[in-house]
Order: structure tokens, then C-alpha cells, then sequence
């Protein structure tokens, strides 16, 4: 017995070292965690520079300590994470889970989503810069660009049920966070019991500003865990703004993604370019495949 339970260890170990076993959501999780979750490309890495700035003020946040001030959980062992000083910031991208007691859930419009995405997936090499953003974004609300997580829709839809109207779930909204910085940050020092000050806030604001995140990636994006073996020629921080869609985006991927999700973006407070989106249902299906989008 002893023997297989041994066995049955090192098969595990040797599939999590390979990757072929994904651990995410078998990650040892503490009641005190504080979980900074949001779909991907929804600004998740600039909202980690702000609380780790908020809950570290005697230490600046940079690409190079991020990942001990606020970890990536998909980016580091078990082991690593558990011995992490606590209350512990993580980053995730996970949908609904019950364990985690203390979440700050960004959310963004998914039309900048998309666009954000495309650029990402061209940064890590996933297709080339001549396929249409058009011809992307069918797959992308499908879900199939992040298989794990599934589409925009469905993880919005899986925390705002489930958390929106409990304690300890701070929503975000990225637009907010760009239009006053200090101000949403009130909001997380209340969920995290900080008495910040003004200069507190202020000060965290910015040290994570779109400006000093891009200067720090042009000195360290190279030893940085998320862009190391990335593209240098195209940058992560791009231009961290709101309603770049408007002049990206083909009328046709806009219609698309409002008649995915119209009645889950209203929710959270996004006008609608298509009235008809506004009455849609339930999201529809695009038949597209993966290789149809260059992977």
C-alpha cells in the first residue's frame, strides 16, 4: 500500500514538472488570501502593481519583485507559493471558486478585451501579425483562445452571481481604475482593513502608472517570468487606456461580441453600440476552429 501511495506521488510530481497535469485549482489556498481575478488582458498585472504598492509602501512594486509582492499562481510551484509571506496577494484568472474568501474582481469592457487579447497572442507567438483581427475575434468569443477559463461571458457571469452582492468581493471596473486610480483604491484599502492617507494613495497610484510600467518593462521585461521568452519587439504594457475598440475593431466584431454578451455588459455598466444586442439572450455560437485563426 505504502508503495502505491509512493508511486501514485511521483506520477503526480512528474506530471505537474512536465505540465502535463494543470494544479491551478489545487493551489494551497489560506482563509487571509487576497485573490486579484479577472479575465485575462483585463488588466489584471497593472491592478497587482496597485494594491502591491497600497500594501507594500516601503517597498516599490517593479517586474522583478511583482512575482513575491504579488504572485502570478500560474507562473510558480506549490511550494513556492505556500511560502509566501501572508496575507498573500495572487493573481488569478480562475472562474467562480468557493475558497476564495477575499476578491478583488477587475472587470473590462470586452470589446478593449478583445483587442488586448489579439496584440497578447501575437506577442507570444501563438499566430503572426497578418492575420485579421476580424477573423480572430469569432475564436476568441468562443472561449477558445483560454480554453481553461472560457469566454468573457461566462466569467464575468460566474463571479457577479455567485459574489456580487457578498462581503469580501470588490468589483472594478478597468475604466474606473483609469479615470481615478486613488479614488478605486479607497475601495481595495477597505476591503483589506488599510488605513491609507491621501499620500498613501497617491503614492500608489503612482508608482503604477502606464508610464513608469512601461519603463520598467523596457528594463526588465527580459527577466520578467511573464514576457521572458516573449516577443521584444511588441510591448505588454501597451496603451493601458479605455474604448481603443472604437478605432481597431470592424464593425462586424463589435455587433459580435454585444450579441454575445449585450445583456452581461449592460450589467456592468457597458453602453451598447447595437440596440438589437441589447434584447439578446443567452450567447451564440460561432463555428470556428482553432486553425482558422493561425494556431
Amino acid at each position: 500500500m505504502l508503495i502505491k501511495r509512493v508511486m501514485k506521488h511521483l506520477s503526480r510530481v512528474n506530471d505537474v514538472f512536465f505540465r502535463r497535469l494543470r494544479i491551478e485549482r489545487d493551489i494551497t489556498i489560506f482563509p487571509d488570501d487576497v485573490f486579484v481575478t479577472a479575465y485575462p488582458r483585463s488588466g489584471n498585472t497593472w491592478t497587482r502593481f496597485l494594491v502591491g504598492n497600497l500594501v507594500h509602501p516601503e517597498e516599490p512594486v517593479t517586474f522583478l519583485n511583482l512575482e513575491r509582492l504579488a504572485a502570478d499562481m500560474y507562473k510558480h510551484s506549490d511550494r513556492y507559493l505556500r511560502h509566501l509571506p501572508r496575507p498573500r496577494i495572487l493573481k488569478s484568472h480562475e472562474v467562480f471558486d468557493p475558497r476564495y474568501k477575499k476578491v478583488i474582481y477587475v472587470v473590462r469592457d470586452p470589446r478593449d478585451v478583445a483587442v488586448s487579447n489579439y496584440f497578447w497572442e501575437i506577442k507570444i507567438r501563438s499566430f503572426n501579425d497578418q492575420l485579421p483581427i476580424q477573423d480572430f475575434v469569432p475564436h476568441w468569443i468562443e472561449g477558445n483562445a483560454w480554453e481553461r477559463v472560457g469566454s468573457w461571458g461566462d466569467h464575468v457571469t460566474s463571479w457577479m452571481s455567485t459574489r456580487g452582492d457578498r462581503s469580501g468581493f470588490l468589483l472594478l471596473r478597468y475604466e474606473d481604475l483609469i479615470a481615478d486610480p486613488a479614488r478605486e483604491l479607497v475601495k481595495v484599502a477597505h476591503l483589506l482593513g488599510i488605513d491609507a492617507t491621501p499620500e498613501r494613495l497617491a503614492r500608489a497610484a503612482e508608482l503604477s502608472s502606464a508610464d513608469r510600467m512601461r519603463d520598467l518593462e523596457e528594463k526588465q521585461g527580459k527577466k520578467w517570468v511573464q514576457t521572458r521568452y516573449t516577443r521584444q519587439d511588441t510591448r505588454f504594457v501597451r496603451k493601458a487606456s479605455s474604448g481603443g475598440w472604437k478605432s481597431v475593431l470592424p464593425p462586424q466584431s463589435v455587433a459580435q461580441i454585444e450579441t454575445a454578451w449585450g445583456h452581461v455588459m449592460i450589467s456592468v455598466g457597458y453602453q451598447l453600440l447595437s440596440e438589437t444586442a441589447s434584447k439578446a439572450g443567452p450567447a451564440h455560437q460561432v463555428s470556428r476552429s482553432p486553425s482558422e485563426v493561425g494556431r
